[in-house]
C-alpha cells in the first residue's frame, strides 16, 4: 500500500514519513516487543497521504493565504484563521484510492484481533512532533474507542485538521517551525481495555529535579486521557532504578490521588466515543496499580530508556504512556517519546544550582491553598480567573492564571503568566509539561482554587518548598540564589547533609556531598504518618480510638494501620537513601519528646505531662518500654524493609539518647529481632553522642556499636 505502513514496518528512521509518535511505536515493535514489552498493534497513515489530501482542490494554497501575516499573539485573529483552515480540511474529501487503503488496513487489523470491527485509538503524529527539544504536548488530537469505517474516516480527518488549531499554530510559531513544513501522519492502534483497568504516564527521570535514577509513574482508573489532560489528580509512584535492576522491590514513594472520575467507553451511537463517570469510594480510596504492576512498568521504562539512549548515542530519558487491560490484566506501552525539559538542559545549566527563596523567610505568610508543585520557582501577581477559552484575550502579561484545568489551547495565556494554578491535574498532565518547558511556576490539583480566589486578588505562588506548592495571600518578595557547582572546591573535611524532608532529597543530592549525616525519623513520622504511632497500634488491634475516622482517612490505599505505618516510613527513608545511593545515609530512629508526640493526632491519649520533656520519656527509653515497644518494632520493620526489600544497603541506623550500657543491649536486641543486626548485609549501627555518659563510657558503648555520630 502506498499511503499505509503497519507498525512492524516502521522505526525511528521513518520520522519524516510518519512523525515522531508513529515512528517511535514502530521502533518499539521492532526492538522492544521481542524482549517482552507489550505494544498494541496498528498502522500509520503516512505524511504523504496528508500532502495528497491538501493537493485536492487547491487546499494547500488556500492555507498559505490564510496564514499569511498572522501574528500568533493576536488571539482573536488566530482563532478565526485556524477555524477557517480546519473547515477547509474537513470540506476536502479523501481521494478514493487513499480511502480504500485505509479501509483495507483496518480490515487486516480487525482480523488480527479476531474482530469484525476493531476498537482503535486514532492519534495524530506530526513530523516535527516528539523531538527532544519540543514536547508538542498534545498539540494535535487523539480519539479513543473508534469503531467502524465511517467513524474511522471521520476521526482521521479530525486529526489532520487539528494540525491547525490556534494552539498548534501558536506553538509552531514560537518554536520557529514553518507551518507548511510540518506534516501530519495518523496512527491507528488497537485499543487496550483500560476503561476496565487503569492507565497513565511515566517518566524515566524525575520531572522536577532531573534525578536520573528514579522512574516516576502516574496512574488513574480508566482510559489515560484524564491523566494526560489533567482532569483528575492521579496516583503517583517512584521506583529506584539501580536496585530494581538487582531484582529488589524499591517502590520508594506512593501518593494516593483522589481520582474523582474515570473515562470509559460510551455506548455506540453516542455523540462522543468516550465519557467520564464518577469513581466509587472504593476506587478513589484505592491505588489504581498494584505493587507488581508498578515494578513491571518501571522495568519497561528502564528498557525503553536504555534502547533510546543507545540509538541516540547519549543519555535520553523518556516520557511514556501506558495502559493496563482490565480484561487480560496485561500492561501495554502505547507511546514513548523523549523527555523535553530536564534532558534539554545544557551542561552549563546543569552545573548551576538555582534556589528561589523569600527575601524575608521569617515573615508570617497566610497559606490559603496548596497542591502539587511544578518546577521550583516563585511567582506573584494579581489573579485572573478564566473559566473558558472565550475569555482568554482578557488575560494580561504578568497575571496569575487560575482555571479549572488547562489543555494546550491555553498555552498563549500560560506564556504571559507569572504563575499558573489549576483545580485539577497531576505532575504529568499537559499543563505541567508545558509549564516546565516555558519555565512558569505552576500548582496543579488545587481543589477549589477557582472558588477560593478572585480576579484582581494579589497572591504569591511558591513551588520552592518541596513537592507541595503553596498559595499565599499577598505579594512577598523573593530572590534567586545561584551556585556554580563547577566552581566549588573539594573540601578537606567530608560534608554530610542533614535532611528531614524526603521530598527535597533528590534536589539536595545534586549538591557536593559525601552522604547524609542525619536523616530524622521523627520528621517523617510527623509529615507522613501525622497520627501518634500508638493510636495506629491500637487501631490495628481493633481497640477504640477517638480519632478513628481521621486516621482511617490518612490510611487510604493501605491494607491496615501497620501496613500504612511501615510502608510510609520505609518510603520516606527509602527516598532519602535512594537520592544519595550508594553514599551512606545515617537514619536516626525517632526522638520526639513527649510534648511533641502529644501534638500529633491522637497524641493526648498516650503521653504523660512532663515537667522537663528534654530529659524525660524520649529516645531509647521508649523503645523497650512495655507501652511503646510494639510501635518501635514497626519502626524497625520499616528500616529493615528499606535495606532488604528495597535493596538500599547504604542506609545505616543511629540510636539517640542512650543513657546506659544495659539500655543499649535492650535496644540492640529489639533491632536484632527485627532483622537489623550489625554486620548483617553490611549494616552499621551507631550511637548518637549527646549525653555526658556517652563520652565517659565511650569505650563501653563502642564495644556494642559500630560508631559514634
Amino acid at each position: 500500500m502506498r499511503y499505509i505502513k503497519f507498525f512492524k514496518e516502521l522505526s525511528n528512521k521513518n520520522v519524516n514519513l510518519v512523525g515522531g509518535k508513529n515512528a517511535s511505536i514502530g521502533e518499539m515493535f521492532q526492538e522492544l516487543v521481542p524482549i517482552g514489552i507489550k505494544v498494541p498493534d496498528g498502522f500509520a497513515i503516512t505524511s504523504e497521504a496528508y500532502w495528497y489530501l491538501l493537493e485536492q482542490g487547491g487546499a494547500k494554497q488556500k492555507i498559505i493565504e490564510l496564514l499569511e501575516n498572522v501574528d500568533a499573539t493576536e488571539i482573536d485573529v488566530l482563532k478565526i484563521r485556524s477555524k477557517q483552515i480546519r473547515e477547509l480540511i474537513f470540506g476536502t474529501p479523501f481521494p478514493s484510492d487513499l480511502r480504500d487503503e485505509i479501509f483495507q488496513a483496518y480490515e487486516i487489523l480487525s482480523r488480527q484481533y479476531d474482530m469484525k470491527e476493531a476498537d482503535v485509538a486514532v492519534r495524530s503524529s506530526a513530523t516535527a512532533e516528539d523531538l527532544p527539544d519540543a514536547s508538542f504536548a498534545g498539540q494535535q488530537d487523539t480519539y479513543l474507542n473508534i469503531k467502524g469505517k465511517t467513524e474511522l474516516i471521520h476521526y482521521i480527518k479530525s486529526c489532520l485538521a487539528s494540525l491547525f488549531t490556534d494552539r498548534a499554530i501558536s506553538y509552531r510559531a514560537s518554536r520557529g517551525f514553518d507551518h507548511l513544513k510540518v506534516a501530519l501522519s495518523v496512527g491507528v492502534q488497537k485499543m487496550v481495555r483500560a476503561d476496565k483497568g487503569s492507565a497513565g504516564v511515566m517518566f524515566s527521570i524525575d520531572t522536577e529535579t532531573g534525578f536520573k535514577d528514579a522512574v516516576f509513574i502516574t496512574s488513574a482508573w480508566g482510559l489515560g486521557e484524564n491523566v494526560v489532560g489533567g482532569t483528575i489528580n492521579p496516583d503517583e509512584f517512584y521506583v529506584f532504578k539501580p536496585t530494581l535492576e538487582q531484582n529488589k522491590r524499591p517502590i520508594i514513594k506512593r501518593q494516593l490521588g483522589n481520582k474523582t472520575q474515570k473515562m470509559v467507553y460510551a455506548p455506540r451511537g453516542s455523540e462522543h466515543p468516550t465519557r467520564n463517570i464518577k469513581t466509587t469510594k472504593k476506587e478513589w480510596q484505592s491505588f489504581s496499580l498494584s505493587d507488581e504492576d508498578v515494578l513491571i512498568l518501571a522495568k519497561y521504562a528502564i528498557e525503553i530508556e536504555k534502547h533510546y539512549s543507545k540509538e541516540a548515542k547519549q543519555y535520553r530519558p523518556m516520557d511514556i504512556e501506558w495502559a493496563k487491560d482490565g480484561d487480560s490484566g496485561e500492561i501495554f506501552i502505547v507511546q514513548a517519546r523523549p523527555e523535553t525539559v530536564q534532558s534539554q538542559k545544557t551542561k552549563e545549566e546543569s552545573q548551576v544550582f538555582e534556589k528561589f527563596k523569600f527575601k524575608n523567610p521569617n515573615e508570617k505568610k497566610e497559606i490559603i491553598l496548596q497542591g502539587r508543585a511544578i518546577g521550583s520557582k516563585i511567582g506573584s501577581g494579581k489573579v485572573r480567573i478564566i473559566n473558558d477559552l472565550e475569555h482568554m484575550n482578557s488575560f494580561k502579561e504578568g497575571e496569575i492564571l487560575v482555571t479549572d484545568n488547562t489543555d494546550p489551547d491555553w498555552e498563549p495565556c500560560m506564556k504571559k503568566a507569572s504563575a499558573v494554578i489549576t483545580n485539577r491535574g497531576g505532575r504529568t498532565c499537559h499543563a505541567a509539561i508545558v509549564a516546565r518547558e516555558i519555565g512558569v511556576p505552576a500548582i496543579v490539583g488545587v481543589s477549589g482554587a477557582t472558588d477560593s480566589l478572585y480576579t484582581g486578588m494579589e497572591i504569591t505562588v511558591s513551588c520552592a518548598e518541596g513537592e507541595e506548592g503553596y498559595v499565599y495571600a499577598g505579594i512577598y518578595e523573593h530572590e534567586i540564589e545561584r551556585v556554580e557547582l563547577s566552581n566549588m572546591q573539594e573540601t578537606q573535611t567530608k560534608i554530610y547533609i542533614n535532611i528531614g524532608n524526603p521530598e527535597k532529597a533528590f534536589g539536595f543530592s545534586q549538591l557536593p556531598n559525601h552522604g547524609v549525616g542525619l536523616a530524622r525519623m521523627e520528621m517523617i513520622i510527623l509529615n507522613q504518618i501525622k497520627a501518634h504511632p500508638l493510636a495506629l497500634v491500637d487501631l490495628h488491634h481493633k481497640k477504640s480510638v477517638k480519632e478513628k475516622n481521621e486516621i482511617e482517612n490518612l490510611m487510604a490505599g493501605y491494607a491496615n494501620p501497620k501496613d500504612f505505618f511501615v510502608k510510609k516510613i520505609a518510603e520516606g527513608i527509602g527516598m532519602i537513601s535512594a537520592a544519595f545511593y550508594p553514599k551512606p545515609v545515617i537514619v536516626r530512629t525517632s526522638d520526639f519528646k513527649s510534648n511533641e508526640y502529644m501534638r500529633m493526632l491522637g497524641g493526648s491519649s498516650y503521653e504523660p505531662n512532663e515537667e522537663n520533656p528534654m530529659l524525660g520519656y524520649r529516645g531509647a527509653s521508649r523503645y523497650y518500654s512495655e507501652s511503646y515497644n510494639e510501635a518501635f518494632s514497626w519502626e524497625c520493620e520499616a528500616l529493615a524493609l528499606v535495606r532488604e526489600e528495597m535493596g538500599l544497603t547504604n542506609m545505616k541506623v543511629m540510636i539517640p539518647f542512650l543513657r546506659t550500657i544495659e539500655e543499649s543491649k535492650k535496644v540492640l536486641e529489639i533491632l536484632r529481632k527485627n532483622n537489623l543486626e550489625s554486620g548483617k548485609n553490611g549494616l552499621e549501627i551507631y550511637i548518637m553522642c549527646e549525653l555526658p555518659v556517652n563520652v565517659i563510657l565511650a569505650d563501653d558503648f563502642l564495644s556494642l556499636f559500630d560508631g559514634f555520630s
